[in-house]
């Protein structure tokens, strides 16, 4: 195979730097194994170096969570220093060996391992000493054999109260631990009993805590559960304990109350409490004691029903604090409702800070919540820069920097509503053929406000049953010039609502008017010679619509490492004023939905994230001038630092579609109404340097947009499922990312590895032919097969 060297070469170094940052992480390379020892004792043998091997019938996930997590078990004295320094490792003043010591990492990990339900690990230990010089490195090596976990054969609760056996038995379905299956695990013992005790606390326990209850165990060997303190008592026992290791060691569980001393448990803590007072200090100073507040008989008050504020300058009325509390005086005491009041009063807006002092009176407990109270106005100024070009060389290259400037008001008219006025002004510079010319001038203004109640025309019951609502008021007109191609002038205003459930969010615009202005210039006009059906996105129409999401993100309950996160949207327009005749030609009519999904896989170092995105919209009117497609400002986009990165924004699809490619003009944007988009991306660490975490990714992005109907000027821009294997394109990459804590900073790079609009070997990279810029078409239009990204923050 022949390859063209001076084209090629690029293309190979930025393989081999993928393949040495994915690989440095995992000590694969000898070139990124090399370490520095300083302060080595000479002649004398160190530490050099860990390894935990673990041994049995386990699986795969499993044996590398358990070589994880030990790690962190070796003694002090046996642990190496090894430090990484961007792509070596450096080890200062490392111990000297001492094999009595191993004995006590045995007894840190035999403790871990019975933690987690291993009851019977078996331990070799193995020293491997190299000389370099005068050093004597010394690798200590842990074999571990956990053998098979104790598991729970039977599940009783045994609690000496009535009340408390009864409301153990009723919710007996949600305990996590299953008889028969579940470990006999100490986070999974520890999770049952603070599971019971939350329960109790939602039911008026209010005095109840996770120290009265205890969980006993029943196994053949006792000895297993009594831990000795001596690291050598704890090694002859597992010695002992492995001469006779069951081939399926059980266990029996009893959860029953802790018995006091004196024999019985405090009577305070097993007896029902309700909300006695509640009392705001909505104006408390950060700096302010509680106890001082509490008794501090200057301040001025105002009870309404069963709340009180206590005030000083008369800041806020009381209508958002009560809106905002899920208790009331004489209900039954509810500990999730006592945290659900104060985590909505916190995300309010109007205070950084909410607590509160429950203070026992009898048979009630008495509330008062301390608010601090956030900085009422301010003005915040920023700016946004990207970067978004397809070549090393220069041509094509964009790059836009915008100004934005917002003022606050966090307390209008005293009742937390949110305010914010919002000024943003940008432009998009284009570098083509060493010429420098603005090529989008926008700018907006826009004012919103955040009432922290529904307001509604309409009586919302269940409203207590849902968190952080509130009702938003957004108005804003902008304008775009698109040089030489068109001018935008929109005012969008909406008025809708915003709620919470667990950790379900939801947003609904009933009414959302957007009111539009286009003025198509002599650029596009040419453009729309050559493709009519460009025509109808960019006609003039206004859009009143109602738009409803829905997102949620949530972790896997068997292993909280791993997220998942869901967002769904639907917007309609247009489907009952569209059918007023002298409105029919003015307003869009459409149907509009997309949906996402990311899952992430967090590992020690690494993480893979998965993520995935299909959107629809459908022009249902018959109209001949706004009919047949969604409008541009509402249709999908593909390309860019956050979708299809090895295409430049807006510079993929539609379908396997040439038509945008071969166009005279400049302008080859392209809008679809539909798309589909899947992505993978693996990330790992590369170097800590002070402040700032260095990491690196590979990812491939898949996916195109579309048409949905047939067009004759765009041929192959619809979808068609029969011809998706052809129109899906596919980019591969990698990046750097710079995380600085409060943000990141990210740099990708991709390849188009299969370009719908490459003519040539069904569309997939020849390597042997590999070049940066296509020239297929031979014409004036500058088709790279790749692109640089510059983004904010990670991609999904």
């Amino acid at each position: 195979m022949e390859f063209k060297c001076k084209s090629a070469w690029p293309f190979f170094v930025l393989l081999v730097w993928v393949c040495l940052l994915t690989s440095c992480t995992e000590e694969r390379f000898l070139f990124f194994n090399r370490t520095s020892v300083k302060n080595a004792p000479a002649d004398t043998p160190f530490v050099y170096k860990n390894t935990i091997v673990v041994e049995g019938d386990l699986s795969k996930d499993e044996k590398k969570r358990l070589s994880t997590e030990l790690e962190n078990y070796w003694d002090d004295s046996l642990r190496s220093r090894r430090q990484q320094r961007l792509f070596f490792y450096r080890i200062a003043n490392p111990p000297v060996l001492d094999t009595a010591n191993i004995p006590r990492t045995v007894s840190f990990m035999n403790g871990f391992l019975r933690s987690q339900g291993y009851y019977y690990a078996l331990f070799r230990d193995s020293i491997r000493i190299d000389s370099l010089n005068n050093q004597q490195r010394a690798s200590v090596i842990m074999y571990v054999n956990p053998g098979k976990p104790m598991i729970i054969d039977s599940f009783t609760y045994a609690i000496a109260d009535t009340g408390l056996q009864k409301m153990a038995e009723q919710h007996k379905t949600e305990s996590l631990i299953q008889a028969g299956k579940s470990v006999f695990s100490k986070d999974l013992i520890s999770g049952e009993l603070n599971r019971l005790v939350e329960l109790y606390r939602n039911n008026g326990y209010f005095r109840l805590t996770r120290e009265d209850l205890v969980a006993e165990a029943d196994t053949m060997n006792q000895a297993l559960l009594a831990l000795s303190i001596d690291p050598l008592d704890q090694a002859r026992q597992a010695a002992a304990d492995s001469l006779n290791r069951p081939d399926h060691p059980t266990a029996s569980l009893i959860i029953r109350l802790r018995m006091a001393g004196d024999g019985a448990i405090d009577p305070s803590h097993l007896r029902t409490y309700y909300n006695g007072n509640i009392i705001y200090y909505p104006e408390t100073l950060v700096t302010e004691l509680p106890d001082s507040l509490i008794n501090d008989k200057s301040f001025k008050e105002v009870t309404n029903q069963e709340f009180t504020m206590r005030y000083r300058e008369g800041d806020f009325v009381m209508r958002p604090l009560r809106e905002h509390t899920y208790m009331r005086k004489g209900q039954l005491y509810n500990e999730r409702n006592y945290y659900r009041t104060l985590n909505n009063l916190g995300v309010i807006g109007a205070w950084s800070q909410a607590d509160a002092k429950p203070i026992v009176r009898q048979d009630s407990v008495d509330f008062h919540i301390f608010l601090v109270e956030a900085v009422p106005k301010n003005i915040t100024l920023d700016v946004e820069t990207s970067r978004n070009t397809g070549d090393f060389l220069s041509s094509n290259n964009l790059f836009g920097i915008a100004f934005n400037a917002t003022y606050r008001n966090r307390n209008v008219w005293k009742r937390a509503i949110q305010s914010a006025t919002s000024l943003r002004t940008g432009i998009d510079l284009s570098f083509n053929n060493g010429k420098t010319q603005i090529q989008t001038f926008q700018g907006s203004i826009g004012q919103s406000y955040s009432f922290p109640r529904l307001i509604s025309p309409i009586r919302i019951t269940g409203k207590k049953q849902l968190e952080g609502v509130r009702t938003v008021f957004n108005i804003n007109a902008s304008y775009a010039d698109r040089t030489k191609f068109f001018r935008l002038r929109n005012l969008v205003t909406n008025w809708g609502y915003e709620w919470k459930k667990d950790n379900k969010a939801f947003q609904y615009r009933p009414i959302n008017i957007e009111l539009y202005s286009l003025d198509t210039l002599e650029g596009i006009r040419e453009i729309f010679k050559q493709n009519n059906f460009l025509r109808y996105a960019f006609n003039t129409g206004s859009v009143v619509s109602q738009v409803f999401s829905f997102t949620t993100a949530y972790n896997d309950k068997n292993n909280n490492r791993h997220s998942n996160f869901i967002r769904v949207g639907v917007e309609e327009s247009g489907a009952l004023l569209g059918l007023i005749p002298s409105l029919r030609s003015r307003i869009y009519q459409y149907i509009k939905g997309e949906a996402e999904y990311s899952r992430l896989y967090n590992f020690s170092k690494t993480a893979l994230a998965l993520h995935a995105f299909a959107g629809l919209g459908y022009n249902f009117s018959k109209d001949p001038n706004i009919g047949n497609t969604l409008p541009f400002y509402k249709q999908f986009v593909a390309g860019g630092p956050n979708s299809m990165r090895a295409w430049g924004l807006r510079q993929l699809g539609l379908g396997s579609s040439l038509t945008s490619d071969t166009l005279s003009s400049n302008f080859r944007d392209r809008f679809g109404d539909m798309k589909l988009e899947a992505n993978v991306e693996y990330r790992y660490h590369i170097a800590q340097i002070s402040s700032l975490a260095l990491g690196g990714a590979v990812f491939t992005d898949i996916g195109n947009i579309w048409n949905l109907r047939k067009n004759t000027s765009s041929p192959d821009g619809e979808f068609n499922p029969g011809r998706l294997g052809k129109d899906i394109a596919i980019g591969i990459g990698t990046g750097l990312r710079f995380d600085f804590n409060y943000f990141l900073i990210r740099v990708d790079m991709g390849i188009k590895l299969k370009d719908p609009a490459r003519i040539s070997n069904n569309g997939w990279l020849s390597i042997q032919d590999f070049t940066w810029t296509n020239k297929e078409l031979n014409n004036s239009a500058r088709r790279n097969n790749y692109a640089i990204q510059l983004g904010i923050g990670l991609p999904f």
